[in-house]
């Protein structure tokens, strides 16, 4: 297990390792703000989660993914594969924070003729390559994905979101054997541990880790770094660059609900109810987290 904190510019750039963290915390707050107005749409949601993963996703989309916001369809572009669907809220927070669709858009979250289900669909969603919710599914996809770019001499990366329930998934890990087996150097996945799914805390319906060894024992090169920590998922991430000759995955420990007190602290925090007296609250608390500078 490693945490890094590399001091480095962004390639490409002049801009400071100090500057990339500002820019980036900044863009994690507005991806939580924008969560927490799309989840008063429909008044509840996988809140939490988007609240969590914010930070890895101001990271990715902010500073390491290599995309075209006005042609989501490039083929140059790296791909960023969400094999949860259920996290749709946290990506289109994200995609909206990238120039990818219009924060505009947002308001119609889950709506008749939106093109922001509430779950990940490929055919509806600019920028979303592939329809999430059968869990399990989205590191097999960027294996074969992967391997085509390869094929083609297209340099682009795949990266993978996943959660830490869905590596209760068995073809999770047959994917995690090819990739390493062909040496996918170019595939990026990225762990959300939260220690929480649907039935319940991971560790009580079926034990994953230790996660750094077993991705190691696979073949990968790992990092494990706090997933709410922004100078940590940066160093780690520029580490994490292809030429290794194996696959790389980066183990984000990350907080449900993070940013926003009432959340942090909810009972029931995989799928969230919130009253509609509790957004502004919300929204509230984030604004003060983040004007304290409580990384939110």
């Amino acid at each position: 297990m490693s945490s890094t904190t590399t001091a480095g510019s962004r390639p490409g750039t002049e801009e400071s390792f100090t500057e990339r963290v500002d820019r980036l915390r900044g863009a994690a707050y507005r991806i939580r703000r924008h969560a927490l107005d799309m989840g008063e749409v429909q008044g509840q949601g996988y809140i939490g989660q988007a609240l969590g993963v914010a930070d890895v996703l101001a990271v990715l989309f902010g500073d390491q993914l290599n995309q075209r916001p006005d042609d989501p369809g490039w083929d140059g572009r790296d791909r960023f594969l969400l094999s949860i669907g259920h996290y749709a809220i946290a990506a289109y927070a994200a995609f909206a924070e990238a120039g990818i669709i219009p924060v505009a858009e947002l308001e119609t979250y889950g709506s008749d003729e939106s093109r922001l289900p509430m779950s990940a669909m490929a055919s509806y969603t600019p920028g979303m390559e592939i329809s999430g919710g059968s869990l399990g599914h989205g590191l097999g996809v960027a294996t074969g994905m992967a391997l085509g770019l390869r094929h083609l001499g297209n340099p682009a990366r795949v990266v993978n979101l996943l959660s830490d329930g869905e590596l209760d998934e068995g073809s999770t890990w047959e994917a995690a054997m090819a990739c390493a087996h062909h040496g996918l150097d170019n595939v990026l996945a990225v762990v959300d541990v939260n220690a929480l799914q649907a039935d319940g805390p991971t560790a009580g319906v079926l034990r994953t880790e230790p996660l750094v060894e077993k991705w190691e024992a696979f073949g990968w090169t790992v990092r494990r770094v706090d997933g709410n920590d922004v100078p940590a998922l940066l160093g780690a991430l520029d580490e994490l660059r292809p030429g290794t000759g194996a696959p790389s995955v980066l183990i984000c420990d990350t907080r449900i609900g993070r940013g926003v007190p009432l959340l942090e602290t909810r009972e029931k925090a995989h799928f969230m109810r919130v009253e509609a007296h509790e957004w502004q609250i919300a929204r509230d608390q984030l604004d003060r987290q983040h004007e304290t500078g409580a990384q939110a």
